[in-house]
């Protein structure tokens, strides 16, 4: 970690503690706001495959989202979903093999994120980024999702039709939201238990639903698809005790791969993995 991060978590943390101290739901809040902004973003760049895009734009809850199409026309269609902080162009290495075995291929800077507009962006929000895109440019045949992408796409998954026909690749994905939040308060060093119920009741207020059924766990039990989940055993962003909480269940649609040494990003740079996930679609 970068001096100037650890400078900027440590007011952060300072913040949040006199925050608890004042009013448990304004702490709550803020963590909240928090939690949904990627204050650390990879840096923009233009790999040379992206100059010859066509860029797509469309507008989602007032919000422009900005993507990219490669080899319009082709039968079958391909979507690519980045993580958290991140952006289309870090995924470039995947866009040329998809071509090449035939698909047309889409990606899009989800909100907050890239060059789409907003500052803040959760899994329900992306997952109606993903529904749009199947709306305007679907029907989609297959998925890669890494990390943030993953939850999100596990939720449009559970609500459009699919067969087992349709392929989701999954790298590193935030698996269990009750997990992430609990790394975020870690990280934060919030230890008051009231500041938690405030933001868990947060979460209820504004989507229906409980912190711990944002899970693909939970999820999975209703997607057909054919589903290729690729792990690192020393990733500290998405934890690997997760993912084989689902590889317990023996879902018969689910091929896991566990990685070791690659961590939470360079296992979709990986060479090698990136043949796997090729090979799998």
């Amino acid at each position: 970690m970068k001096l100037k991060q650890k400078i900027a978590i440590g007011y952060i943390r300072v913040k949040f503690k006199l925050l608890t101290i004042v009013s448990k739901r304004l702490a709550a809040e803020k963590a909240f706001e928090l939690f949904c902004t990627p204050l650390i973003q990879t840096e923009p760049r233009t790999p040379a495959i992206f100059t010859n895009a066509e860029a797509l734009q469309f507008e989602l809850n007032g919000l422009k989202v900005n993507g990219f199409r490669w080899n319009q026309g082709s039968p079958n269609k391909m979507l690519i979903l980045h993580g958290f902080g991140s952006a289309a162009h870090n995924f470039h290495a995947y866009i040329l093999p998809l071509i090449n075995k035939g698909y047309e291929v889409l990606a899009f800077d989800a909100p907050a994120h890239g060059n789409s507009e907003g500052k803040t962006i959760n899994a329900v929000q992306y997952s109606q980024m993903i529904e749009k895109v199947i709306d305007l440019y679907g029907p989609i045949k297959g998925y890669i999702a890494h990390s943030f992408a993953g939850i999100a796409l596990s939720l449009t998954m559970e609500k459009i039709k699919h067969s087992e026909d349709t392929h989701i690749v999954l790298i590193a994905p935030a698996t269990e939201t009750s997990t992430a939040v609990d790394g975020a308060f870690t990280m934060l060093k919030i230890k008051n238990n009231l500041v938690r119920k405030e933001f868990d009741k947060i979460i209820f207020e504004k989507s229906g639903y409980p912190t711990e059924w944002f899970s693909i766990k939970r999820a999975m039990k209703n997607i057909k698809a054919a589903v290729l989940w690729i792990h690192d055993e020393s990733d500290d962003i998405t934890p690997l005790a997760d993912a084989l909480k689902v590889k317990s269940e023996q879902f018969s649609n689910i091929r896991f791969i566990i990685t070791n040494g690659l961590g939470h990003k360079k296992i979709y740079r990986d060479n090698d993995i990136k043949n796997e996930v090729i090979n799998f679609l």
